[in-house]
């Protein structure tokens, strides 16, 4: 495992990785919460591939043949009985099960467990919505190490019985409070009741509202608590700047700014057809741009992702399926071109900026009409605007 760190550039934990490793380690339940950014993924990665590795994980391929009835037919003329056939590999049991609310962050989970695992015998999957079951259907059969799941299509799987949980050793909620706000925690219960009750659940969230800790508490056992951070607050890397800007000078104002040169940008619209209608507004006065939402498939999602992160647009146009688990490196500014509905969706979007002490940029379009809301946000944030 120490070679796949050393792949991926690691070289000393964050904060939340130094305070949540040794508890998951222990055996300990966790309710951890932590800035976006800062590494979470990591810090539940890294504990359970070491409980894996530690336990022995994958298939034992060898086939024993017994040495006293080698050794008679040998001392008495015999000749050696053929070996015994292969037997037909048994599935693995799958131990460790991630919930994510997003296809996105599913994958990216999955991406790190296998660059983490990749010089080991440690296997995974991802299993999300907007895709085939099939191949899904059959990883789940043959069996991997870890799930990596979305609640709704780990559902349809569990009603088809192609996943087997009764083997789960540890269970991970990624981004909690998200699976709330989305109606995923009426199947998260379905799901924790088919898994054993012995076992540790490690809950991992960018805020922790008490709304969360309620229902968390109903499957955790006497968890340790680990804050980083100020609750519901931006890293301290972002400058954060307000232009008071009519509805109509919103676009002419945006085209200029992104004519500057300067990093890639974030551009958060409030909806799946505003999103839309900016991108080929964009795009036809000729910025690099692409559009990201729940209405797009999922191949169209991951060329929009893919096509950001290597530089081929400029500019990504989202909706809040961004603001939470979007993991892009780089990120130079943030553009919210609709007001925030909320502080937590504020701290989320910007904290796609700013990201493992980088410096970032966030600027928010607010309408003449809407300084005192602004206001009121900015406050909640508590950060000053410029």
């Amino acid at each position: 495992m120490l070679e796949g760190v050393r792949d991926l550039g690691f070289t000393e934990t964050r904060p939340i990785q130094s305070a949540v490793i040794p508890l998951a380690l222990g055996g300990h339940d966790v309710i951890a919460s932590a800035a976006t950014g800062t590494g979470k993924t990591c810090a539940f990665v890294v504990p359970i591939l070491q409980g894996l590795l530690e336990k022995g994980v994958g298939r034992i391929s060898a086939v024993s043949i017994d040495p006293v009835a080698q050794a008679f037919s040998r001392s008495h003329s015999l000749p050696s009985p053929p070996p015994a056939p292969a037997p037909a590999a048994e599935p693995i049991k799958s131990r460790v099960l991630v919930l994510a609310p997003t296809r996105e962050l599913a994958v990216q989970i999955e991406d790190e467990i296998h660059g983490l695992s990749y010089h080991t015998t440690i296997t995974s999957a991802a299993v999300y919505g907007g895709v085939e079951m099939g191949p899904q259907e059959r990883a789940l059969k043959a069996g991997v190490d870890i799930i990596v799941a979305t609640p709704g299509r780990l559902m349809d799987h569990m009603r088809q019985q192609h996943a087997d949980l009764a083997s789960i050793e540890i269970l991970v909620l990624d981004e909690a409070d998200r699976m709330m706000d989305m109606g995923f925690w009426p199947d998260v219960k379905r799901i924790v009741a088919a898994l054993p009750t012995a076992r540790q659940t490690l809950l991992f969230s960018a805020t922790i509202p008490d709304e969360v800790v309620r229902l968390a508490l109903e499957i955790v056992r006497d968890p340790k608590y680990v804050q980083v951070g100020h609750r519901s607050k931006p890293a301290r890397t972002i400058t954060h700047r307000a232009a008071i800007v009519s509805s109509a000078h919103k676009l002419d104002w945006l085209i200029e700014h992104l004519r500057r040169p300067e990093g890639p940008v974030l551009v958060f619209s409030r909806t799946k057809i505003g999103a839309d209608r900016l991108a080929r507004r964009l795009s036809a006065a000729s910025i690099r741009c692409t559009a990201l939402h729940a209405d797009r498939t999922m191949d169209q999602r991951r060329a929009a992702v893919e096509g950001f992160r290597g530089g081929k647009y400029h500019v990504l146009v989202a909706t809040d399926i961004a603001a939470r688990g979007l993991d892009i490196d780089g990120i130079h500014t943030v553009i919210n071109y609709e007001l925030p509905d909320s502080p937590d969706t504020y701290v989320h979007r910007v904290g796609r900026t700013g990201r493992a002490d980088e410096a970032g940029h966030a600027i928010t379009l607010v309408e003449p009409d809407e300084q005192h809301e602004w206001a009121q946000l900015e406050k909640s944030v508590g950060v000053h605007m410029e």
